[in-house]
């Protein structure tokens, strides 16, 4: 195999306000755990069954963490991009304990606030910084797409929102 890539879209909702921290080397994280669910109907009993799954998500992006701590509460429905990562560390009690969460870096990852006040809008770790990207209204909010290089946005409109009038 000539490479590999590790990366992970989720959408779903923040269990918890995003708490920051200062690392040892003076940097901040900003971390948080978001929900994923899904349901179907029950073959055999006819219930509907609901499966919800936890992530951690920690954000080593200054720009983008500023936004979550802004933005984000809990409840909060959000679009995220990022990488899987595993690391171990010693907690309080001298136990060695390991991690899997999902890790926004520093030049990488995207974050989209799909709900509430400053809805539609995107943010992306891409180029050292962040580059906001408002969403018109005739996209849809489940339906983000991804700016490759601090592009123009890439959306869906929503259907019926098509002008039949078209000038040429």
């Amino acid at each position: 195999m000539a490479g590999s890539v590790n990366k992970c879209i989720l959408v779903g909702n923040l269990g918890r306000d995003p708490e920051s921290r200062t690392m040892q080397n003076g940097g901040k994280v900003v971390s948080f755990s978001v929900a994923t669910s899904e349901s179907w109907n029950d073959k055999s009993s006819g219930e509907r069954r609901e499966k919800t799954q936890w992530h951690r998500v920690a954000i080593f992006n200054e720009k983008l963490g500023e936004i979550a701590e802004k933005y984000l509460k809990k409840g909060s429905t959000v679009y995220l991009e990022g990488a899987v990562e595993s690391r171990k560390y010693t907690d309080k009690d001298g136990q060695e304990r390991e991690v899997t969460e999902i890790v926004l870096a520093r030049f990488r990852g995207e974050l989209t606030l799909l709900g509430g006040r400053g809805e539609g809008s995107s943010f992306s770790g891409d180029a050292g910084g962040y580059t906001p990207r408002e969403r018109t209204p005739a996209a849809r909010p489940a339906a983000v797409g991804r700016a490759g290089g601090g592009g123009a946005p890439s959306w869906e409109p929503a259907t019926g929102d098509l002008d039949d009038e078209i000038p040429f």
